[in-house]
């Protein structure tokens, strides 16, 4: 039997779901009764915002000039944040498909999808998809193809997955230009780990590309990451459905069950080998992700009798999503304001949204979301340097002799004619221009160098803004570059709250700590003393807002006689309002600190 291996790759919103629908069609692997649309993606959190999130692996088998092929493909997410469940996938594989939209061309997670590949040594078929549109261009788009990725465009195979014409050439494509996977090197089996889920009644459910050797159903197999030995309970293939089977050779794609029931025995990109008859190395696995955008997750419920609970039970739906999704990281976390909760890394926001959403659904945990912060890096006068992702854990400014900030590549592919308040956005934000290219006729790439910090919260929603939806954004981390950083402590009644400090650029910290401290004012309650919000970087107040105390009428007894009556009365208001205020405690709730969290700017 003939075998290719390959993925689905594309920008989002390009037809990659759809195609992967009519794919197993195609190949009877579904009849016309079981079909629906966004087969694969099995999440109702797919199915709701048309996204794919996690990448499906799917076996199913062609016929070509008389010869049976199994096909194993994997759909994976367009999103830029999704990038690692791409590279994970693309690991697997010896080919891909580059999907490319007939209406709207290549587009900047094309490209960056398209060379994620090509540094894979992955054979490219280009694909021009949704040719059956009445604004489709097929040609222009092939040539775009051409230009910018190098793939010849007489290469390119039309066809629109809605309709099915061109899904045969496909096949037959797959089947004649992807290579065949590689034989094997050693006797010994290995066999790498590209997923994996957690179900309550089975435990973890593995996937796997076998590169050496075999796995059959009953042997005792080793992960050679963590050591623990396992014996292979159930053994399949996705077909899409899950379809049993005694032996998975090499080359192939599948998934098994082994009664693993702790989450931290299965890693990703681990190399399973037999327990009797183990390989000596492993296979090389994944490059670790680098997360970039940081928050804090709390349980919602404030009430004391329930607090454990609901920590816990935040605890166990982050551990699970944990295995589900190994790009994304959690520390146990206090604080003062919100209690005990979780500090979590993602790749980025709509990863960070798309966390918090499964949690709530999967894990039925309710949480209270900060605000997103990125990783700095901190040189010390000593010469040594750490990682903070969080301003209250900076160390004491006279040790400190640069902050570095995370600086990201941007490319972002639009319209010319919104080309100037592009430029104007990206240089608000501290960007610097390094270039400018031409895609087709009335579109051109923008390359522009941006701190990761000043795009995080609303960037790319005031680029799709600009662009009435046209434009599209890629971005990658380049360095950590030293600038003007400060932090700034916010103080209330003269004492430091460090759940709320920020690290800022030091010419914006008035203009975003005077936003925060307005904030703030309205959340406070009035106290029976004046409460000064101020906002200071080391020992200098940059910004400052007043909360007017209550002031009880102490004249209202006097009426008539001498003025000095009333002084006296008045003044020895004013004696006990200073003491009250010396040694009264201002209670801050928590819709303050949440007021100012969430809103991030």
């Amino acid at each position: 039997m003939l075998i290719r291996n390959f993925s689905i790759i594309a920008h989002i919103d390009h037809g990659k779901s759809t195609l992967a629908d009519r794919l197993l069609q195609a190949t009877k692997a579904v009849s016309e009764r079981e079909a629906k649309a966004q087969l694969l993606d099995s999440m109702d959190l797919e199915r709701e915002r048309g996204i794919t999130i996690k990448a499906s692996a799917v076996t199913v088998h062609h016929a070509y000039k008389g010869e049976d092929y199994q096909l194993n493909f994997i759909d994976t997410p367009g999103h830029v944040d999704f990038t690692y469940e791409v590279s994970r996938a693309l690991t697997a594989c010896e080919g891909a498909l580059i999907v490319v939209d007939s209406s709207q061309g290549v587009e900047a997670q094309t490209v960056a999808n398209a060379y994620l590949a090509i540094s894979n040594d992955l054979e490219l078929i280009p694909v021009v998809n949704k040719i059956d549109l009445p604004s489709a261009d097929p040609e222009k788009v092939a040539m775009e193809i051409e230009q910018i990725l190098g793939l010849p465009a007489e290469d390119c195979i039309n066809c629109s997955a809605k309709t099915g014409e061109g899904i045969e050439e496909l096949l037959d494509a797959i089947c004649e230009k992807l290579p065949p996977p590689k034989p094997s090197v050693i006797k010994e089996t290995r066999a790498l780990i590209f997923d994996s889920h957690y179900d309550d009644y089975r435990g973890v459910i593995v996937y796997f590309r076998i590169f050496d050797g075999s796995l059959t159903k009953g042997d005792r197999i080793r992960m050679m990451g963590t050591d623990r030995t396992f014996t292979i309970t159930e053994l399949g293939r996705y077909t899409p459905q899950p379809v049993q089977s005694n032996t998975i050779g090499t080359s192939e794609v599948g998934y098994m069950v082994a009664a693993i029931k702790t989450l931290d025995d299965v890693r990703i990109g681990d190399t399973i080998t037999l327990d009797a008859h183990p390989a000596e190395e492993a296979l090389p696995g994944y490059e670790e992700p680098k997360q970039m955008v940081f928050c804090d997750f709390y349980p919602a419920s404030s009430e004391s009798g329930s607090k454990k609970t609901e920590f816990e039970t935040l605890r166990e739906a982050v551990e699970k999503l944990r295995l589900n999704d190994s790009s994304f990281t959690f520390e146990t976390q206090h604080s003062e304001a919100l209690g005990f909760g979780f500090r979590c890394g993602f790749l980025g926001l709509l990863h960070m949204e798309i966390v918090q959403e499964r949690l709530e659904r999967e894990g039925g945990a309710e949480i209270v979301q900060t605000a997103p912060t990125v990783n700095y890096q901190i040189e010390l006068i000593d010469g040594a340097i750490i990682d903070i992702h969080n301003p209250a854990d900076l160390p004491d400014p006279s040790q400190i002799k640069y902050i570095r900030e995370p600086i990201v590549k941007v490319e972002i592919i639009c319209p010319d004619e919104s080309i100037g308040d592009l430029m104007r956005l990206c240089e608000g934000r501290r960007g610097i221009f390094k270039g400018q290219r031409f895609v087709s006729e009335g579109r051109q790439m923008l390359d522009y160098e941006l701190p990761l910090a000043e795009i995080i919260y609303d960037f790319y929603d005031k680029l799709k803004s600009i662009t009435r939806g046209y434009g599209t954004m890629d971005y990658e981390i380049i360095e950590f570059r030293a600038d003007r950083l400060v932090k700034v402590s916010i103080l209330v009644n003269g004492t430091p709250v460090e759940a709320l400090s920020v690290i800022c650029h030091k010419d914006k910290a008035e203009v975003r700590t005077r936003a925060i401290l307005l904030k703030l004012r309205k959340q406070i309650d009035r106290h029976q003393f004046e409460i000064a919000l101020q906002a200071a970087i080391g020992g200098k107040i940059i910004a400052r807002e007043t909360i007017k105390g209550f002031r009880k009428n102490v004249t209202a007894k006097c009426y008539g006689g001498d003025i000095s009556r009333k002084r006296k009365l008045l003044e020895k208001q004013k004696k006990g309002k200073r003491r009250m205020k010396a040694v009264g405690n201002v209670h801050i709730p928590q819709s303050a600190f949440l007021s100012v969290l969430e809103q991030g700017d």
